[in-house]
């Protein structure tokens, strides 16, 4: 199958949809698919990517001519399927989709970003200018809760389906007995009970509050249970956590910056707990990667997490700040539930996760599609 791929951002830039579809473009092609890439980000040329750039200020992925150039790739290609990855606002992604209506191609949205009541609202005018609810096309969500206000808005005629971002679950994953004991007590390993989390820092991600949930869940555990945390990224924000940490005197907090996968993957064989608190998570890649390695998760049960984390079972859900503060002390202070967890975890893989899943989702939306605009 020939399948093209549309994304505003895309590799050099380092994000969550830039990373996924990227993966999701090898994972074809070593299905034996021919994929092509096009995308606004500015870059080095790389094998089957077409960047379509305007040299706008700050490399902003845009391009007001942007639908024209994407018509005529389309037809000169003629691509079986067209794959548009969009996040809330994506202004070249939605060319992409006008541009396959207009050519005629059988057209998939995948969705990464979960859409908030302003951002529905966006949409519903758009529908009253353009009707793209009539254009045919098929939407993917990457969770139940991504998908939820995307059904709302789209209505009946428009098939929302989830197809969870995918995960090389054998790559993160533990195998059974595989994994060395930590030392036994409350108190966790040599260090104490290590709680980590990974994101990028920015503002709407609510850093410094995590850095509060955690000295809450802090305040709530026992003086004689040794506890630190490690918080993985980069971004604006980190100068007001840097300020925050030493205000609170909260030395047992280290932030490192950036990892690579491997330097993450290894953090995560140290990790006890993996916070994911944000309440407008769409999916949580780096709770996914924390899950398949075996550690406990504590996320939102708003999030798209709760996809993939059972309470109990994968790890603790909670609808609020002061649920999640007391779900990350309970795992703290409860050895014996943590170890349950975890030996869960590593035992039992994420199937819907798996990248044969999610191939094998794509496909048969893409079929659907296929179907209707042969």
């Amino acid at each position: 199958m020939r399948i093209l791929h549309i994304s505003d951002c895309y590799l050099p830039r380092l994000g969550g949809i830039e990373v996924q579809v990227a993966d999701l473009v090898g994972m074809q092609r070593e299905a034996g698919h021919t994929v092509e890439v096009a995308t606004a980000t500015p870059g080095e040329p790389l094998p089957g990517v077409r960047r379509l750039t305007a040299g706008l200020p700050f490399d902003l992925p845009v391009h007001p001519r942007g639908t024209a150039h994407l018509i005529r790739l389309m037809t000169r290609w003629r691509p079986d399927v067209v794959h548009v990855h969009a996040g809330a606002v994506s202004p070249f992604a939605w060319q992409g989709v006008r541009a396959a209506v207009r050519a005629g191609m059988p057209v998939v949205v995948t969705v990464h970003s979960m859409w908030d009541p302003v951002t529905s609202g966006l949409y519903l005018g758009l529908q009253a200018a353009f009707e793209w609810r009539r254009w045919g096309i098929a939407v993917t969500a990457v969770s139940e809760a991504a998908a939820r206000p995307i059904r709302a808005v789209a209505g009946a005629g428009v098939p929302v389906q989830v197809v969870s971002n995918g995960l090389d679950v054998a790559a993160w994953r533990t195998a059974p007995g595989s994994a060395a004991p930590k030392e036994a007590g409350e108190g966790g390993g040599a260090d104490g009970v290590h709680v980590v989390a990974v994101g990028r820092l920015a503002p709407r991600k609510q850093p410094v509050r995590l850095l509060k949930l955690l000295k809450v869940a802090r305040a709530k555990v026992p003086a004689r249970i040794a506890m630190r945390a490690t918080i993985v990224g980069e971004g604006p924000a980190r100068a007001s956590m840097e300020r925050y940490l030493r205000a609170e005197g909260m030395d047992w907090v280290s932030l490192p910056g950036r990892f690579t996968r491997d330097q993450i993957k290894e953090l995560l064989g140290s990790a006890d707990v993996f916070v994911a608190p944000a309440p407008r998570e769409s999916f949580g890649l780096a709770a996914l990667e924390a899950r398949a390695a075996g550690v406990p998760v504590v996320a939102r049960s708003q999030s798209g997490v709760a996809d993939f984390v059972r309470p109990g079972k994968e790890g603790l859900l909670g609808r609020s700040f002061g649920e999640l503060a007391s779900a990350v002390a309970r795992l703290v202070r409860d050895e014996r539930l943590r170890t349950s967890i975890a030996a869960h975890n590593r035992e039992v893989e994420p199937v819907a996760c798996s990248w044969p899943a999610v191939l094998d989702g794509f496909e048969r939306c893409y079929e659907l599609v296929r179907r209707a605009r042969p």
